[in-house]
């Protein structure tokens, strides 16, 4: 594994987009770099030779980008089946399934939950994308989803003990859109 080999480098590419999206507080902008995060890293699987991941991860690039303006659970269903045909068609072995099974239920999660058990749902999503990219030797992966989980798990902590913790899922909260 070369640490800054052209793969290597997308995957950080990936990782500044990636931390870039959860500085945002405005929805929106987390979704968008989300989505260009999801797209880096397509790229940056396709380069390492994981295909599910790719495949997962430009899925979920669609999916962050439709979320900026769409909320639907029958979107979820719709991009839940893309993911399964994913994996039907590219998952040689159980590892494979990491990514779309990531990429599923956080597409769960940001279509029809709010709070706590979103989090916990995108945090599910996080260890099986982390458990992916040290599989396949994704660097830049490894550190970003590292980091999302304890900044999720810091997020959590922090909203059990707000007073207002029944107004963080009314959509000021920011959640993990991947």
């Amino acid at each position: 594994m070369e640490p800054f080999s052209v793969a290597q480098c997308v995957g950080y590419v990936a990782f500044v987009l990636g931390v870039t999206a959860f500085f945002q507080k405005i929805d929106h902008r987390l979704k968008f770099f989300n989505g260009a995060e999801c797209l880096a890293y397509a790229v940056h699987f396709t380069l390492l030779g994981n295909l599910p991941g790719a495949a997962s991860a430009l899925i979920s690039s669609g999916r962050s980008f439709l979320a900026i303006k769409i909320r639907s659970p029958l979107l979820a269903v719709v991009i839940i089946g893309l993911n399964m045909a994913v994996g039907l068609t590219l998952a040689k072995s159980g590892v494979g399934w990491f990514p779309v099974g990531a990429s599923s239920i956080a597409t769960l999660a940001v279509f029809t939950m709010r709070g706590i058990p979103m989090r916990l749902a995108l945090l599910v999503s996080t260890f099986l994308w982390l458990a992916n990219n040290i599989i396949c030797g994704s660097i830049g992966g490894t550190l970003l989803e590292t980091i999302i989980a304890i900044v999720n798990g810091s997020t959590m902590v922090r909203i059990l003990r707000s007073p207002e913790r029944d107004l963080a899922g009314a959509g000021g909260a920011v959640g993990r859109a991947e």
